[in-house]
């Protein structure tokens, strides 16, 4: 059993929680939180410890450290749990650049510590059918992929302080949001070479960043794609990837797998019921993908082996969105770099 401590208790915190107590593999012992009263008062509603940084970092009952503060703050945060030698599972986005945040992988990677990704998405069974059967082969040659986000937020979620903007956020709905189905899109399509894309500010809220995105995509295998990504669908749908290869067209939408084979089969795998997320309350989704992204990570420390998605994998995340959004901003096609 490996004792966590929980770095932030803003809105995902009650996740991580219930997801580490219906673990058998690890246990939330702590809370931190940038002001001591937060941690306090989390810690006093659900019978935790309440530490200070420095407290968790030298406490050897800590076995490693989620962190699930703004990416705004995480410099100061990675490097001293880095200086503890305590291993780090980080929130997305690892923080508002690419730049930014390859400096921390790289600091992570210079000192030989695990860096692991909430990208709980992956961890749907709908998403591990999907995986095993494109790392086979299964369909042939991909040609085609779409991805669609189409999430609605009220206007009373970007009223909270920093919300939307560049400055906390790192940006809008690529970063926030999306970020999730395009870290799964890529797990699945392999790497984007170039995009031509149009970012906006629709007229359904008042923020800073972007909240509806276009692109096309031309991908390293040859493949070509699209991708839209709001929100500012309301009330909000399910998102999807969807892969259309030479023997079978594969629509993956939320925790559902439809396969539609060349010779006329259908199948379809999933967990059923509504994984949320999508419209106005942004944490109407289970933990349960949580703790199998916690669980993964404590095997991976047990078995010295990597997680499930590192901090090198999710760069390729953050090269995405930087391409992106600086091919709507030159209005031009813009390659991706390799990271």
């Amino acid at each position: 059993m490996k004792n966590a401590v929980l770095i932030g208790v803003g809105m995902v915190a009650d996740t991580h929680r219930l997801a580490l107590e219906a673990s058998s593999h690890a246990r939330l012992a702590a809370v931190c939180a940038r002001r001591p009263e937060r941690a306090e008062d989390y810690a006093g509603k659900h019978g935790l410890r309440a530490l200070t940084l420095a407290e968790a970092c030298a406490d050897p009952d800590i076995d490693f450290a989620i962190i699930a503060t703004p990416p705004s703050v995480r410099v100061d945060i990675v490097g001293a749990l880095v200086q503890a030698r305590k291993p780090i599972l980080l929130e997305k986005p690892i923080e508002r650049s690419l730049a930014a945040a390859t400096s921390i992988v790289e600091r992570c990677e210079a000192a030989k510590l695990p860096l692991g990704m909430v990208f709980q998405h992956r961890m749907r069974r709908a998403s591990q059918k999907l995986t095993q059967l494109m790392a086979e082969g299964a369909f042939g040659p991909l040609a085609l992929a779409q991805i669609d986000v189409p999430w609605w937020r009220s206007q009373e979620y970007y009223n909270e302080p920093g919300r939307g903007t560049i400055a906390q956020d790192g940006g809008g709905v690529l970063m926030t949001q999306a970020i999730h189905t395009l870290d799964l899109a890529l797990s699945l399509t392999g790497p984007v070479a170039q995009v031509q894309a149009m970012a906006r500010t629709s007229k359904m809220h008042r923020m800073e960043a972007e909240d509806v995105v276009a692109a096309g995509l031309d991908f390293v295998n040859g493949a070509t794609g699209t991708l839209t990504a709001t929100t500012a669908n309301f009330p909000g749908r399910a998102e999807s990837i969807t892969l259309h290869c030479a023997d079978a067209s594969a629509r993956l939408e939320r925790t559902e797998l439809h396969i539609h084979w060349r010779d006329g089969r259908t199948e379809t795998f999933g967990e059923g019921g509504d994984a949320g997320g999508a419209g106005a309350d942004p944490m109407a989704f289970t933990h349960t993908w949580h703790q199998r992204v916690i669980e993964d990570f404590v095997a991976s420390l047990e078995e010295g082996r990597p997680p499930l998605v590192t901090g090198r994998a999710a760069l390729k995340t953050h090269a995405l969105i930087e391409g992106l959004m600086e091919s709507s901003l030159e209005g031009k096609r813009m390659k991706i770099r390799n990271v």
